[in-house]
This record gives structure tokens, sequence and C-alpha cells, in this order.
């Protein structure tokens, strides 16, 4: 089934898509001198980036569609969610430094707000026609 989004949808798909694209860019070219600063595997701030660029593309293009597939929007939502998640549980296993955690609850909190903010949207209905 297809959607015609809201503009509340389509605008926080952009903002995530911006928020991803910057984090990612900051990642993958920045892993090196983050690591010390955060105390976080080079490895896994390069990989966080590295999916965050792509992703950002895919969610970028979908907030610019008249029309989505909602199991598309479904699928951003819940990957929002379940990163969110998993970024608080992947500091079971790691120990960064209070910046560290500082930069993975933070980015927790802000992708957990895009799927929040995405849900709010699909759920908002278009405004009615004059």
């Amino acid at each position: 089934m297809t959607i015609t989004p809201s503009l509340f949808l389509r605008r926080a798909l952009l903002a995530d898509a911006v928020a991803s694209a910057g984090s990612g860019l900051l990642m993958v070219f920045g892993s090196n001198f983050l690591t010390g600063s955060l105390g976080l595997p080079t490895a896994l701030l390069a990989a966080a980036g590295t999916f965050c660029l792509p992703y950002a593309a895919v969610v970028g293009w979908m907030g610019t569609r008249g029309r989505l597939p909602e199991t598309l929007v479904w699928l951003v939502i819940l990957g929002n969610a379940a990163w969110a998640l998993a970024s608080l549980g992947i500091l079971a296993w790691l120990a960064p430094t209070a910046l560290g955690y500082a930069f993975v609850i933070g980015q927790a909190l802000v992708v957990g707000l895009f799927a929040e903010l995405q849900y709010i949207g699909l759920r908002r209905p278009l405004a009615a026609p004059a």
C-alpha cells in the first residue's frame, strides 16, 4: 500500500537524512580522531558512519517523494527505534569516556526522536483540500 506522506512526515524524514549525513561524515572521516576523545573503537565509528551515509541518501529521497510505500516508512521507523536501543545496549560492552557516553546517549535520543516524529507523521492525516 502506498501513502501520500504529510508535510510533517516529509520534514521528519528530511531532518533525519541531514542529521544522518552529518553524523555519518563525522564518524567516517573523524573516526581516528574521535576514538581517543570518545573511547569508542575506530572500526565501530567508521562502520556506523559508513552505514549512515547511504541511509541518509535513501531517507532524503523518501522525504522528497509524493507517494511512498507505507512498509518502507515503517522500516525506517522501526530501524531508527532499533538503532536507538542498540546504541544504548552497546554501552554494556564498551567502556567509553564520559564524552563517549554523552555521544552515544545523545545520538540514541536523537534517533529515537526521529522514530517518534516519523511515527507521528505517518499517523497524521493530510490537510483537507480548501
